[in-house]
């Protein structure tokens, strides 16, 4: 009786060891299952995130390689069409024409007049051509807001647009200007910042429009965008600067007083518009 009570206490003994032993076997399994199936998502999701922002990167260098195609090509129209106009000009114009008697100096320069009217309305079809439908049709607030959702296409940054007081339109040509400075800056932005936020705000006063670019990533202040401007690699810089001067504006490079975002302001003469 004795021997049977201590077989059983053995069997009991044995059942709950090899019992406990299964259920460690079993929660070790399933923790290293459950570990393993975590970093096979962490893996999938890092693997996925890669792949966005890969996908981002390519839709934003199409954007920008598309915008630098449209300049080669202006600059390959302009010099096959416009340079030998232009060079025939000078052959009408060259210093032998001083020598020649008086009817052949005016016919000289009636066919260079003819040439260069020629060049002029050449220049205005391929500067009419450039002019963005929607700026064009419904004038610069729209231009920007339709620039800000292409980018917000890309994915890469969050970009918004707001204009508070822009009731009358500019001139044609002072809309393009000052789209094509906004375009630039936002484009510098895009390229060398690494912002997660971009902003762009109008407002005005009796005396000036303002034109606002925020931005949270790498910035210029004033001093380091006139170094910069002035010289040979701040091409884009300059470029910027002449289109300034034509509206009579200023630009200002500054940051925000908490540190935490840039500003650039593009001041513009309501008086120097009209």
């Amino acid at each position: 009786m004795i021997f049977l009570q201590s077989t059983n206490l053995q069997n009991t003994t044995y059942v709950v060891y090899f019992g406990t032993f299964g259920m460690l076997l079993l929660a070790v399994g399933l923790i290293v299952f459950v570990v393993f199936h975590q970093r096979k998502v962490i893996y999938y999701q890092l693997k996925m995130r890669n792949m966005q922002e890969e996908h981002q990167r390519l839709m934003l260098q199409a954007t920008l390689n598309s915008q630098e195609e449209e300049r080669q090509r202006l600059a390959a129209d302009l010099h096959d069409d416009a340079g030998p106009l232009l060079a025939t000009v000078r052959l009408y114009l060259n210093e032998n024409l001083v020598h020649q008697d008086h009817a052949t100096q005016l016919q000289s320069i009636y066919n260079a007049k003819q040439i260069v009217d020629d060049t002029i309305q050449l220049i205005r079809n391929i500067s009419h051509s450039l002019i963005p439908p929607t700026l064009k049709n419904f004038g610069l607030e729209s231009a920007m807001v339709d620039l800000v959702q292409k980018i917000n296409g890309t994915g890469m940054i969050n970009a918004s647009c707001r204009f508070h007081d822009y009731k009358r339109r500019l001139k044609i040509e002072q809309e393009l200007s000052t789209f094509r400075v906004l375009q630039e800056l936002v484009n510098n932005i895009l390229k060398h910042s690494r912002s997660s936020f971009l902003h762009i705000t109008q407002n005005k006063n009796e005396n000036y429009i303002y034109l606002r670019i925020h931005h949270d990533g790498d910035g210029l202040t004033q001093s380091e965008y006139e170094k910069m401007r002035d010289t040979p690699t701040g091409l884009g810089l300059k470029n910027i600067d002449s289109r300034i001067r034509i509206l009579n504006g200023k630009l200002f490079f500054e940051k925000d007083s908490t540190n935490t975002y840039y500003k650039i302001t593009l001041e513009l003469p309501i008086n120097a518009l009209e």
